[in-house]
């Protein structure tokens, strides 16, 4: 069966900031006013992260704007919202962002057969250096196959 997957929104900082070593999928427990906002495209996850409390996951930091019609029914924009996964995973990430000082970070936010899903990602931060690095090896990059380009034509 082909999963219906459409792109919400995505976390562009995440990649720039933080070395990614693995990613999981998590849903997210939502009111239904906050789902009929995101519906609108009205979500922004740049500046939050995951972070793991009573052997629960959450989410903190998104803001997810109020719906216009939903007077009295809206919550707090950015409320702490739980992520649901396995305990075995929850327990798998507790270990490694306790012992080797990782971070659990949103790389996106996208509906998947509709239920919102969230991209998560275990993730060390990039000192000065290594994000230079990145820019000189995307520029090399881009200067190699523009003159491949060059070549063949």
């Amino acid at each position: 069966m082909k999963d219906n997957i459409k792109l919400i929104t995505k976390n562009r900082k995440a990649r720039r900031e933080y070395e990614i070593i693995e990613t999981y999928e998590a849903g997210i427990e939502l009111k239904g006013t906050e789902v009929k906002s995101i519906r609108l495209g009205n979500v922004n996850i740049a500046d939050s992260y995951a972070m793991i409390k009573n052997n629960e996951l959450y989410l903190v930091g998104a803001h997810i704007s109020p719906y216009e019609q939903g007077n009295r029914y809206n919550v707090d924009p950015t409320r702490d919202r739980k992520l649901l996964m396995h305990k075995k995973e929850i327990m798998r990430l507790f270990g490694r962002t306790q012992q080797q000082g990782l971070t659990l970070i949103p790389l996106s936010l996208y509906f998947k057969n509709s239920r919102v899903k969230v991209e998560l990602a275990l993730g060390k931060g990039k000192k000065l250096h290594d994000k230079r690095e990145d820019i000189i090896r995307r520029e090399t990059d881009r200067a190699v196959a523009r003159n491949i380009k060059n070549f063949n034509n």
